[in-house]
């Protein structure tokens, strides 16, 4: 731990990744943020808070010595407000993090996607194939930089295949080192599902003949997708013979129709979620307003279980319906645990399937990159924590709570009921992060998760060598998950700072040992499952912004409940000014995440040249960007653009077909699978 802190951030960089390294900044910026917050709280709000008599003088209103800490017990009209008045600390990291990728960008070692981009949308053509149209298309319009091209296939059903007779391998692995051991007992299945029922057979036998069928429906599926024009996706990976005419591509028009050539920096080979290139281009948007629709109502939906969660911090509700536990209840220790812990816990255990959920639902929306999908999964998380756990706990809660007061009162009294209720949810929050966030991190470093499931796995899923290597596995770094978590304490900080600050402290606590753990994590655990050069900060920062506008909102509605109209209308500028100050930041920095500036892709040009003059692209990006299932397999190339060609014509339409088909016709009698070709082309 000591060795991971000391760690300097460029060979944290190095080691890890830039992921890594500004998701870990996340955690100093909470820091940067709060504590200086809370010596202001405690300074001068807390015992402002606590000279107030306000929730004392309210009749049949159910409060906590935590309650009298915050807004609610002060007086309305009581000048004590002006201190409510300061301006929110907002720090920016933005130029900085835009200064780390580019920096980043610049000094990272040779990688396959800073040479290619994804281009999709390919318009059909009668004349030619896809492979032949995209070869034609970029030597017309980008005859110096061109250098090769990948088309993409419709595996998916083919990689399902392989993925069973790998399954079957290993079977027949585990029964061979069986027999191995035992040489004078034959090892015995049974033919049913997972080998629990049907008849007993030789298990070597058995699988061996299941993977030879297995081979041969393989075979012909592999020979289907080469040669079915169908299975070709009017999308591809264009390499480039610079970074130079990369960017060029990647970051313009192709056409006067903006429909069609669409390009896209190309994800690297490892962070390509290869399932979604088969969907039509056409579909995305169709499936994007689908989910949305899904989501919207899977949200609101889970108002119910949050509703219930709340239902548990109220005693007297308990007991009205489940009136034979009033004297287990009545137990001060069984009191302390359902008023403090239950509804915490109980909200976790409902949350513990949403992500899977939500990333389900962002494979949907046929995004091409695992990068993409995290981002989009944890943009979903984010707004189901904002509606649900924090605004849904604090409606369904205070409805709960107060719902005596809301019936009896007349209805001019209702808004000032609401205004003392609401910051009285911080008791609730402050358990939610010692069960979420304090009690998270404790698992994080001990990983009593991991370990009990490898353990389980070693004693019941491990047949090979194999088996256990995958069951060690230690995973990556769940982004999807444990940003917006953060993102939910960043939330619960802006808003409780005024309201009630004795939560600030919980939250230090957290993003204090959340930075020093997830520091030694990255650095000594886990595994990097791609690097996407922090091109997730402008949505972290975003729903910064959104936090912070929804704690001015949420203040100003408080102070106005304390009859403080003038205070409140003070307050307005505030959520403009923000507002203003995120499109600042978005204007000015946001192009440095999903743009490469052509003067520093010049710059890494040049040096490349002159260190490595006699650097082989061709075959360096052969291979990049195949279908995993391809690989190690000889399948049909494009063919690559000579460097060294001079003469400067492109072949036309019709001779770069008739050249295509002729090569393709001489692989294909010469092998029964399709070959790399490599023929010149024909030219004008």
């Amino acid at each position: 731990m000591p060795a991971a802190l000391k760690m300097p951030e460029p060979e944290l960089i190095e080691h890890a990744g830039l992921d890594s390294a500004v998701y870990i900044r996340i955690y100093l910026l909470g820091l940067k943020i709060f504590i200086p917050i809370t010596l202001l709280a405690f300074g001068v709000l807390v015992p402002v808070n606590w000279t107030g008599e306000t929730l004392d003088k309210i009749a049949d209103l159910t409060f906590s010595n935590v309650d009298k800490l915050s807004i609610s017990n002060v007086p309305p009209g009581s000048p004590s407000f002006v201190f409510y008045q300061l301006r929110r600390l907002e720090v920016s990291w933005f130029q900085t993090v835009a200064n780390m990728r580019l920096r980043h960008l610049a000094s990272e070692s040779r990688r396959p996607d800073q040479l290619t981009v994804l281009v999709r949308n390919v318009p059909p053509d009668p004349d030619e194939s896809v492979n032949v149209h995209v070869e034609h298309f970029f030597c017309v319009n980008h005859p110096d930089h061109y250098l090769c091209h990948q088309v993409v296939y419709n595996a998916n059903d083919l990689a399902k295949i392989v993925a069973q007779r790998k399954a079957l391998q290993n079977w027949l692995t585990y029964y061979e080192n069986k027999y191995e051991r035992k040489p004078t007992n034959r090892p015995t299945t049974k033919t049913g599902y997972g080998g629990f029922w049907g008849t007993t057979v030789d298990a070597i036998d058995f699988y061996t003949s299941k993977i030879h069928d297995l081979a041969e429906i393989e075979a012909a599926e592999r020979e289907k997708i080469m040669n079915d024009p169908k299975s070709i996706m009017p999308a591809a990976f264009v390499s480039f013979k610079s970074r130079w005419g990369t960017a060029v591509c990647a970051q313009t028009q192709q056409c006067h129709n903006p429909t069609i050539w669409l390009t896209e920096w190309a994800p690297e080979p490892r962070d390509v979620y290869w399932d979604n290139l088969s969907i039509p281009y056409v579909e995305l948007s169709i499936r994007r307003l689908l989910t949305t629709i899904a989501l919207f109502f899977l949200i609101f939906c889970f108002m119910i279980p949050i509703a219930f969660v709340q239902s548990l911090a109220n005693l007297e509700g308990i007991q009205k319906v489940l009136p034979f536990l009033k004297p287990l209840i009545e137990m001060k220790t069984v009191k302390s645990v359902i008023q403090g812990f239950l509804p915490g816990i109980a909200l976790k255990i409902f949350l513990i399937l949403l992500p899977t959920l939500l990333m389900t639902m962002s494979q949907i929306e046929g995004y091409t990159s695992l990068s993409y999908l995290d981002r989009r999964s944890a943009e979903k998380y984010f707004w189901f924590i904002i509606v649900n756990v924090f605004l849904g706990s604090i409606i369904t809660g205070t409805a709960f709570q107060q719902l005596k007061s809301f019936l009896e009162q007349p209805p001019t009294e209702i808004p000032k009921t609401v205004g003392v209720s609401i910051p009285m949810k911080a008791t609730f929050f402050i358990t939610y992060i010692m069960v979420d966030g304090w009690a998270g991190i404790a698992a994080e470093i001990l990983r009593l998760v991991p370990l009990v499931m490898f353990h389980l796995k070693n004693a019941f899923l491990v047949k090979t060598e194999q088996d256990r290597q995958q069951a060690m596995d230690p995973g990556h770094l769940d982004f999807a998950t444990t940003e917006p978590r953060i993102q939910f304490y960043f939330l619960l900080g802006l808003v409780y700072a005024a309201v009630t600050p004795i939560l600030l402290p919980f939250i230090i606590v957290f993003f204090a040992f959340s930075y020093v753990v997830f520091r030694h994590q990255v650095i000594n655990v886990y595994d990097q499952k791609y690097e996407s050069g922090a091109r997730y900060w402008p949505d972290v920062h975003r729903r910064l912004i959104i936090c912070l506008i929804i704690s001015q909102l949420l203040m100003m509605g408080l102070l106005s409940t304390k009859k403080l109209a003038k205070a409140t209308v003070l307050l307005l500028p505030q959520p403009i000014l923000t507002i203003w100050f995120n499109r600042y930041c978005a204007g000015r920095f946001e192009s440095a995440f999903s743009k490469f500036p052509l003067q520093e892709a010049m710059v890494k040009d040049t040096l490349e040249k002159a260190t490595e003059p006699n650097l082989n692209l061709k075959e360096y990006l052969k291979d990049a960007y195949v279908h995993p299932v391809f690989k190690g397999k000889d399948f049909d190339r494009p063919r690559v653009v000579d460097e060294e060609e001079s003469n400067p014509l492109v072949p036309t339409r019709r001779t770069s077909q008739a050249t295509s088909r002729y090569n393709s016709e001489v692989s294909t009698s010469a092998t029964n699978t399709p070959n790399k070709h490599n023929g010149s082309p024909s030219l004008m």
